[in-house]
């Protein structure tokens, strides 16, 4: 069982940055595909980032794409989401999730509590 722990959600204001950290609780931590989605008051849950457990390119949504970076690093367990020129539509709770990585899983197995993140303007 693999769990996840989000932290670093706040409030900020339109154009600043917030940086997401996600922690894993499983020892094969680099054999996992992580992404992170979004949840907006009224909205469906929506994909956000995602990184490969082999590497490679990592996906965006268009809506975020050269505004946010995922990123990972194995050694802690943790995968990161670098939030810059936020906008009040970024408004949402940002959410943690995991697949195993050699299966090409395409749906997420695992989920975080999920974190809020508001934007101001």
């Amino acid at each position: 069982q693999v769990q996840l722990v989000e932290s670093g959600g706040g409030v900020v204001q339109a154009g600043g940055s917030l940086r997401l950290s996600c922690a894993a609780s499983v020892r094969t931590f680099s054999s996992y595909d992580m992404g992170w989605f979004r949840q907006a008051p009224g909205k469906e849950r929506e994909f956000v980032a995602a990184i490969r457990w082999s590497g490679g390119t990592p996906d965006y949504a268009q809506s975020v794409k050269g505004r946010f970076t995922i990123s990972r690093s194995n050694a802690k367990n943790t995968v990161y989401l670098q939030m810059n020129s936020l906008k009040p539509e970024d408004t949402a709770v940002y959410y943690c999730a995991a697949r195993y990585g050699p299966t090409l899983t395409r749906s997420y197995d695992y989920w975080g509590q999920g974190t809020q993140v508001t934007v101001s303007s």
